[in-house]
């Protein structure tokens, strides 16, 4: 069986090398001079590979088509991409929410395995551009680059999403699939910064740490979580405020905003009798001077200001009504969200081919006969923690097996 992969990321590689170890003759078509150039990023250059629970877990961390997975976790599951990478040379470890990384907290440890496997396994590698596909007769029948054709009995397209289009992924494969007939859903950031109305100046560059995060649709509470966040010159980012961004799908039609917890350690209680062991001790001091041990110098400002408490009263005369106002703003502290960041600086793109067009248990297209879909291309995404990675294994190595050993006719 001839096949071409297109797109040297997660899901191509792996679909690129199980192809080839089923026996198949596959040539992989990558457009940068080296494979891998997203991995290299992902996970702050560490590389969250996977994460480590079952199918189940999986599925509850997939907001988009999770039932569309089901085969594809079936056919590789976590473990199996644990043992996976662990069985080509790869230590792995176990971190906070069981997320995975290589021991050597470096991805080019992951890249370099699935390099030297996918080059052992038989692939040959291109560096070209595929500017389409070849049909014919409702069947792919090969890919064009570079001014000529490149005949195949199959065809992956695992081109990646729209987002880090620095890395390669410049959303080809919508174009692609569109060419064939498949229905695009509308790509649209996910795991991205997010925007406020007129910027965060004030407090650019005061990263947070420890600090809850709640997230509200119209004002009904959605998500939350506990993390490290960043106030940027145009709004929030931080890996707290990436994964938030994952439950914002409606700028347009609904209303965000969301409330950070300053002190999630604390209680309202002990909050308080922080508040008044701290008061105490600077009874004679304008209110603004007396928060210093409590909070980051940049953000008393803003606190000052949400308690709606004059900044130059003076601290023994703050009332009971007055420090619940300020225990409020402390546990509520209120951030208006007006959007996100463009697709350019998303993790990763939610939107893609329309899963209702391709078989789940094969990752063929239903409509052009030979052609497949791994990755970010199809219409899955998932939350922060290894997730997304998995989305990419999991469908390549299906895309891979189907591929290679689907019997013409």
């Amino acid at each position: 069986m001839n096949i071409i992969v297109i797109g040297g990321g997660a899901a191509g590689l792996m679909a690129a090398g199980t192809a080839a170890e089923s026996g198949a003759r596959v040539t992989l078509f990558e457009t940068n001079e080296k494979v891998g150039r997203k991995l290299f990023i992902t996970g702050k250059g560490r590389c969250n590979v996977c994460n480590d629970c079952d199918a189940q877990g999986v599925l509850q961390n997939v907001p988009v088509n999770p039932r569309f997975l089901y085969s594809a976790l079936g056919c590789f599951s976590p473990a199996d991409v644990m043992d996976f990478f662990e069985g080509h040379g790869v230590p792995l470890k176990t971190e906070r929410g069981n997320r995975v990384f290589p021991v050597s907290d470096k991805s080019a440890d992951i890249i370099d395995a699935l390099f030297t496997w996918v080059k052992r396994s038989g692939v040959t590698i291109v560096h070209e551009t595929v500017e389409s596909l070849v049909l014919q007769d409702g069947k792919v029948a090969g890919v064009h680059a570079r001014g000529r054709d490149y005949p195949a009995d199959r065809v992956i397209a695992a081109t990646g999403g729209a987002s880090y289009p620095q890395t390669g992924s410049t959303g080809d494969g919508y174009r692609f699939a569109k060419a064939a007939g498949h229905t695009v859903v509308p790509p649209n950031p996910s795991l991205v910064p997010l925007v406020t109305p007129g910027g965060c100046e004030e407090l650019m560059g005061l990263s947070l740490r420890n600090v809850q995060v709640t997230v509200f649709e119209n004002n009904k509470k959605i998500w939350s979580d506990f993390g490290e966040m960043l106030f940027t010159h145009f709004g929030l980012s931080g890996p707290l405020i990436l994964s938030a961004s994952a439950h914002m799908r409606h700028f347009g039609s609904k209303g965000y905003h969301i409330e950070i917890d300053l002190k999630p350690a604390l209680d309202e209680k002990t909050l308080d009798r922080r508040l008044l062991g701290d008061f105490d001790k600077h009874k004679n001091s304008d209110f603004i001077n007396a928060l210093g041990d409590l909070l980051p110098r940049k953000i008393i400002p803003a606190v000052v200001r949400m308690s709606e408490i004059d900044p130059r009263a003076k601290v023994n005369g703050i009332t009971k009504a007055q420090r619940a106002a300020l225990l409020h703003t402390l546990k509520h502290f209120l951030v208006v969200v007006s959007g996100k960041r463009p697709i350019a600086e998303a993790i990763i793109t939610s939107g893609g081919v329309s899963v209702k067009e391709v078989s789940p248990k094969t990752m063929e297209s239903k409509k052009v006969k030979g052609l497949y879909f791994a990755g970010e291309v199809l219409d899955v995404d998932a939350y922060t923690g290894g997730f997304n990675l998995q989305i990419a294994w999991s469908t390549g190595r299906l895309a891979g097996l189907s591929a290679a050993q689907q019997e013409e006719g």
